[in-house]
């Protein structure tokens, strides 16, 4: 499970789940620790995923719990060169991190080239550290 902060005043609950349910992996594991569900925060998202006919789940109220420490961040935690760059960074702000949150999805394979152009100044890396991802991400996009 993941939990997603977002601003509706740039992106509506409607935009945010149809977006999700366009990229998501889809089918089903056969197990309850990985099966696709929706968890609403109210009736408003409830209604709103109800309305949008998705083929999973619909559950509202329920309580987020945060994974253990060796979910958290799964592909970056695989790149010693990063993941070097994060290591002042307690686990909780690991977690939190934008930043390691953007790292971990370009390891993950997401993002292109031209976006990691655009984004690397924001992200503050060491020259060595921004080579690296630079030819990471290049490798991924050919």
């Amino acid at each position: 499970m993941f939990q997603v902060d977002f601003d509706p005043a740039k992106l509506s609950y409607e935009e945010l789940l149809r977006e999700i349910w366009a990229n998501r992996r889809g089918g089903r594991s056969g197990s309850r620790q990985y099966m696709e569900a929706v968890f609403c925060m109210d009736a408003g998202q409830e209604a709103v995923a109800r309305r949008l006919g998705l083929s999973a789940p619909i559950i509202t109220g329920a309580r987020f719990y945060l994974a253990e420490d060796y979910h958290q961040k799964y592909y970056l935690r695989h790149d010693r060169t990063l993941l070097a760059e994060l290591a002042g960074y307690t686990p909780r702000e690991l977690i939190e991190s934008t930043v390691a949150a953007r790292l971990n999805g370009y390891v993950a394979g997401r993002g292109t080239p031209a976006q990691l152009q655009d984004e690397l100044p924001r992200l503050g890396l060491s020259a060595a550290a921004a080579t690296h991802l630079e030819r990471l991400v290049a490798s991924r996009a050919r």
